[in-house]
């Protein structure tokens, strides 16, 4: 398993330059790594906490948890994901962020980060600019949610997971390991259960992608995109993945 500071590294640089002056601060955070079992919360609506957890391995999400019950999922992230960065601006946590798979985060002390934005400037540059990535998800999801059909909004989803995963290594001959249940699917993209399901039959009958037990499988991918509506460029990243 790759350390904190080279999976760090290696996503910030997916959008930002870093000197080695800056990669040697990054080295040098302490933290703690947390384990974390499937549907864990590690981070709760209204916390004020005083350290940010950066994604080892394993798949987490953040949602919004409804007064009467249901979650509304709003992202989901991978290995060098940073789901609370926000919290180093924000005096309490909005949004909820749990575990979807078995994980391993890395905690750096709030106080550790902010004295690397006074050393090198351009840390804090490309965190700021991991936020306003995520800020950019959200437009995209909130845009999903309520402007395409069906089966294009479950291809964009598929999609973006898959395009961003491949940037951070995590394909293998266009398979991803993706632990999304049908349930938070449906959590996630505003559809009931049946719909899921016949949506899913739709995408795998236009035989460019096949999703069974957490297993995706892009069999077409100009095609997919096709259906997804899909243009990576709101993710920002310097270079596409291969």
């Amino acid at each position: 398993m790759a350390s904190l500071d080279k999976i760090l590294v290696a996503k910030l640089k997916e959008h930002s330059r870093l000197s080695g002056e800056d990669v040697a601060v990054i080295r040098g955070f302490s933290h703690s790594i947390r384990e974390l079992v499937p549907d864990e919360d590690f981070i709760r609506q209204g916390d004020d906490p005083d350290v940010s957890a950066v994604v080892i391995s394993g798949w987490v999400a953040r949602y919004h948890l409804l007064p009467n019950g249901p979650r509304q999922y709003l992202s989901f992230h991978m290995a060098g994901d940073w789901p609370d960065a926000q919290a180093l601006f924000l005096d309490r946590m909005d949004h909820a962020v749990c575990a979807i798979s078995a994980a391993q985060v890395a905690c750096i002390p709030h106080k550790e980060i902010i004295k690397a934005f006074e050393l090198r400037p351009p840390i804090g540059f490309a965190i700021w600019r991991e936020t306003l990535i995520d800020a950019a998800i959200f437009r995209e999801a909130i845009t999903n949610n309520s402007a395409r059909s069906k089966p294009a909004r479950m291809a964009h989803l598929f999609c973006e997971l898959f395009y961003r995963a491949r940037a951070g290594g995590l394909v293998r001959e266009n398979e991803l390991t993706l632990p999304i249940s049908l349930p938070q699917f449906g959590e996630t993209l505003g559809m009931a259960i049946a719909t899921i399901n016949r949506t899913l039959s739709e995408l795998r009958a236009s035989r460019t992608m096949d999703f069974r037990t957490g297993l995706l499988t892009v069999r077409d991918w100009p095609k997919l995109c096709v259906i997804g509506q899909f243009d990576p460029g709101y993710l920002h990243l310097k270079r596409p993945p291969r």
